[in-house]
């Protein structure tokens, strides 16, 4: 397998990634909003607030994931969202999305990220270290649907939580819808 952080030139390859594992998964119509959210990141987000990584396998894009800042307004630290992530539904169940967010991870430490948080399934993220965050510790931007689903991650050791004060996403992310 093979790990990429290229995604110029890509924006099509990738949003359709995303749409039909997202289709597949839980109907079009979702697929659809994840498929235009993906486009949005990738075309409308600016170069030094997104980090894009993909799988491939035999040339094939097989997952990818994409990072964007989640700024606090009174904290220093870097911190990052990891969303959203799709590995095709032929490749799921073979490590390849576990793999790729380990090559993540990496990465994101060498790059100085502080904190990386999530909002998804505590059983796979927790698999590589993710941790459940209370709203208290570490505001969301928007109001959660599933507060269970709020993790993070410290990837320097200077500990996780409390982040101080309200945070902001991306543009592309700042709709109730994905919250």
């Amino acid at each position: 397998m093979e790990f990429s952080t290229q995604y110029e030139g890509q924006v099509a390859r990738i949003t359709e990634l995303f749409r039909a594992t997202f289709s597949a998964a839980e109907g079009v119509t979702e697929g659809a909003v994840i498929g235009g959210l993906v486009q949005n990141l990738l075309t409308e987000t600016s170069p030094e607030d997104i980090h894009v990584f993909t799988a491939l396998k035999d040339g094939a894009l097989v997952a990818g994931v994409i990072i964007t800042r989640l700024a606090y307004a009174h904290d220093a630290r870097k911190v990052f969202l990891l969303s959203p992530m799709a590995v095709a539904s032929d490749s799921q169940g073979q490590g390849i999305g576990q793999a790729l967010l380990q090559h993540v991870l990496d990465k994101l430490r060498e790059a100085g990220v502080d904190i990386l948080m999530t909002y998804g399934d505590p059983r796979f993220y927790g698999k590589l270290g993710f941790t459940v965050v209370g709203e208290e510790d570490a505001r969301p931007p928007l109001p959660l649907s599933q507060p269970h689903g709020w993790l993070g991650q410290s990837l320097q050791g200077s500990g996780l939580t409390p982040l101080q004060g309200p945070s902001t996403c991306v543009a592309a992310l700042n709709n109730q819808h994905f919250w």
